[in-house]
């Protein structure tokens, strides 16, 4: 079976019998035709189902391409697919179409993809930054007028625009929260590593919440982890400290699935618990979670709007657009204080 190609440029002008030049002057609409010419110019592509190499074009031009480069930790996170939605919501009907890669929060994969997207020409470059990335090298293309925007977490070495949630205070709320519901004793699983930006930040709001009910901070209620099973692990240690925590305090979806499924073989319906990030059908299990919510969907479009002020020539400073979270009450982090067991 013969192999099939895809169609050029140069079998477009054999089909309508012109050179190559004129078909690139109509669909670049970069010199003058006869409108007879664009006519059969045009019947040709549909016909062929030619499809013009935009990438070749503006390098050729010097121009930018029509797409955005975002880069994120994880694809397979539900909450940086509802980041790219707000964004793609945003910049549809400027013609723009967002480009995705995944860093797996490793910097030196995460400075591949940006390297990718810049030889691309990206109109707007939008990275989650990988624990311990340096930004520095990004200062030419960010004097040179790219648009650059940090999400999530603020981006090292560069001064660019960034978009966050309001992480401590969030924090500060869920677990004030518990505290109000009469916990003393508070565990606090938060994501790894501990100097993380998000991690750092919620951990803040955490202890703010202590000390403003008085409890003290107590270091053997912290721990932290990076995935589900990690998340279990570190769930049964604490519940299992000669004074176990009688509440907890989950730093994000990911960590928070894996102390509910911990909670859940193990039958601890009498541990109140609160996460920062809602999940997937929260509001179905027994109890419901309690989550301080972030609003992934409005990051993406405060960021693609902050790009899009960039692309129509706002050269103000750099600046740092903070979204804010909501506590949602479900029934997990109202539970009680268990009564304390009688001596025999």
């Amino acid at each position: 079976m013969a192999a099939t190609r895809r169609p050029t440029l140069a079998d477009v002008a054999r089909e309508v019998g012109v050179s190559a030049k004129t078909v690139s002057r109509v669909l670049n609409e970069d010199g003058p035709s006869s409108p007879q010419t664009r006519e059969r110019v045009l019947a040709a592509v549909a016909k062929l189902g030619f499809q013009p190499n935009l990438m070749a074009r503006n390098i050729r031009v010097g121009g930018p391409d029509t797409t955005i480069g975002l880069i994120v930790p994880d694809l397979g996170n539900p909450f940086f697919g509802t980041v790219a939605g707000g964004i793609e919501d945003t910049v549809r009907d400027r013609g723009l179409t967002l480009l995705m890669g995944s860093s797996a929060d490793d910097p030196e994969r995460e400075r591949t993809l940006i390297q990718t997207f810049l030889a691309r020409r990206v109109s707007v470059l939008m990275v989650v930054p990988a624990f311990g990335a340096d930004h520095a090298y990004l200062k030419a293309q960010r004097t040179a007028g790219l648009p650059v925007v940090f999400l999530d977490r603020p981006g090292v070495g560069l001064s660019a625009d960034c978009v966050v949630s309001s992480n401590r205070s969030g924090a500060q709320e869920g677990v004030a929260h518990l505290v109000e519901r009469g916990h003393r004793r508070i565990g606090f699983v938060g994501d790894l590593p501990t100097r993380l930006y998000t991690r750092r930040e919620r951990l803040a709001g955490y202890r703010a919440a202590l000390d403003d009910a008085g409890i003290a901070y107590d270091r053997t209620l912290v721990t932290g982890a990076h995935d589900q099973s990690a998340a279990a692990a570190a769930t049964t240690r604490l519940l299992s400290l000669p004074e176990p925590p009688t509440a907890l305090f989950a730093g994000n979806n990911i960590v928070a699935l894996g102390v509910v499924a911990e909670l859940a073989r193990s039958g601890r319906r009498d541990v109140a618990l609160v996460t920062f990030d809602d999940l997937p059908l929260a509001e179905v299990l027994e109890p419901a979670l309690t989550v301080v919510a972030q609003n992934p969907s409005a990051l993406g479009t405060a960021a693609a709007t902050t790009a899009l002020s960039r692309l129509d020539g706002d050269r103000t400073r750099a600046r740092t657009v903070t979204i804010p979270t909501r506590l949602v009450a479900r029934g997990s982090g109202e539970l009680p204080v268990p009564a304390p067991v009688a001596a025999p």
